[in-house]
């Protein structure tokens, strides 16, 4: 199969530079309407406001400040797509539909797992060094 016969997006860019411009003001867009519309967005950015905090009292080094943000990343870019997900199906149909609820609960069922991954690694790398910087362990 050429791909010759298949339908282009009139919204598809073109490429060029303008494109890399265009594609920035588009997830800058993203992230605004997620902050405004999106309560778990907003929430989990205050989590994550905490755990920096907290990470940064801890003193961790420079490697285990990769794996936290990453962590942090991860959760915010499941949050993205679960939203983005929802606002799909919602879009297609608000009527109620196995398939639409199987959907949503497949992309919160990601989400969790992306908070679960945090966990662990805020479990592991900022607990104990926390609790030495305040004087809990030695």
């Amino acid at each position: 199969m050429d791909g010759s016969s298949s339908p282009v997006s009139a919204f598809k860019s073109r490429g060029g530079v303008a494109r890399i411009f265009k594609a920035l003001g588009y997830s800058l867009s993203g992230l605004a309407a997620a902050f405004r519309f999106e309560s778990a967005f907003r929430q989990e950015l205050l989590l994550i406001a905490v755990v920096v905090g907290l990470a940064l009292v801890a003193k961790l080094p420079a490697i285990e400040w990769v794996m936290l943000v990453l962590s942090m990343g991860f959760v915010l870019v499941t949050e993205l797509l679960n939203s983005a997900l929802e606002a799909v199906v919602d879009r297609v149909s608000l009527e109620r539909h196995p398939l639409s609820g199987r959907a949503k609960d497949i992309a919160s069922a990601a989400v969790l797992i992306s908070m679960g991954c945090l966990a662990f690694t805020f479990i592991v790398l900022v607990l104990p060094r926390l609790a030495v910087v305040l004087g809990l362990l030695k």
